[in-house]
C-alpha cells in the first residue's frame, strides 16, 4: 500500500460523524492505506472537559485518549476502503490500555494507530498516545464497520 495525503478537519468529518467537542483528531498524516497513521490532537486549555477533570489540574482523561486513537483508526478504515460518514465505525474492545504519563493543555498529541488483523468489517489495532516522542498512553482495540 502507498502513502496518502493528509487528511485535515474537514477531511476527517467526511469520513467520520464525530463534531465538536467529540472529534478529539485535528488532522492524520503520514497514512498507509489499509495499514497505519498518525492523528494529531493540539490539546488546549479551552477543551471543555478540563472544566471538570480537574479544576486546577487540568488532565485529559485517559479515555478521551483512547476515544481519540480509535477516532484515528476509524477514519483510516473509512479512507482505506473509501467510505465516508454514512458508514459507522463502532468499538467492540478495549485491551491493554495503559497510561504512562498526562496529557496537559498545550501538548501536541501524536496518535500513531497500527492495524493488526482484520477480517470483513472487525478491524483490530494497536494505538500509542506520545507528546514529543514519549508515549503517554498506548492500547489496544477492536473495532467494527457498520456496513
Amino acid at each position: 500500500m502507498t502513502a496518502q495525503n493528509i487528511l485535515m478537519t474537514q477531511d476527517i468529518e467526511r469520513l467520520i460523524p464525530h463534531r465538536f467537542p467529540m472529534l478529539l483528531v485535528d488532522r492524520i498524516e503520514n497514512i498507509v492505506l489499509g495499514e497505519s497513521c498518525t492523528g494529531i490532537k493540539c490539546v488546549t486549555a479551552n477543551e471543555p472537559f478540563f472544566q471538570g477533570h480537574f479544576p486546577g489540574n487540568p488532565i485529559m482523561p485517559g479515555v478521551l485518549i483512547v476515544e481519540a486513537m480509535a477516532q484515528t483508526a476509524g477514519a483510516l478504515i473509512c479512507h482505506s476502503s473509501g467510505f465516508t460518514g454514512d458508514k459507522g465505525v463502532y468499538f467492540m474492545a478495549i485491551s491493554e490500555a495503559r497510561f504512562r504519563k498526562p496529557v496537559l493543555p498545550g501538548d501536541r498529541l501524536e496518535i500513531e494507530v497500527k492495524r493488526i488483523q482484520n477480517r470483513a468489517q472487525v478491524w483490530k489495532f494497536s494505538g500509542a498516545a506520545k507528546v514529543n516522542g514519549v508515549v503517554h498512553a498506548e492500547a489496544e482495540f477492536t473495532a467494527m464497520v457498520n456496513v
